[in-house]
């Protein structure tokens, strides 16, 4: 059974970080490209990352690049979503989930098939 659990959310403050952990069972993490999204109220799905399982290629949207990075640990079957210079707007439940285009980033955030339940991240003074 493919399952994603990810942690590591909570509250900070403006300007602060977090690393999320996106821990992959029951299929070898290796296999899939691996993207984190967010869902914050009121707003639709936004696809932030994607690392591929071939050669570890990286992709950002435009709203994180430069702030967020993520990595992964094969050997740990976990993906990372470091989050520096976070801001309120980041505020958001965040998701990791596995690409329908097996080990590729796809195009967009419609294209990512399981998902975990989700951790809250939230920016606020």
């Amino acid at each position: 059974q493919v399952q994603l659990v990810e942690s590591g959310g909570g509250l900070v403050q403006p300007g602060g970080s977090l690393r999320l952990s996106c821990k992959a069972s029951g299929f070898s993490a290796d296999y899939y490209a691996i993207g984190w999204l967010r869902q914050a109220p009121g707003k639709e799905r936004e696809g932030l990352s994607c690392i591929t399982s071939s050669d570890g290629s990286t992709y950002y949207a435009d709203s994180v690049k430069g702030r967020f990075t993520i990595s992964r640990d094969n050997a740990k079957n976990t993906v990372y979503l470091q989050m520096n210079s976070l801001k309120p707007e980041d505020t958001a439940v965040y998701y990791c989930a596995t690409s329908l285009w097996g080990s590729s980033c796809p195009d967009g955030s419609a294209d990512f098939g399981s998902w975990g339940q989700g951790t809250q991240v939230t920016v606020s003074s």
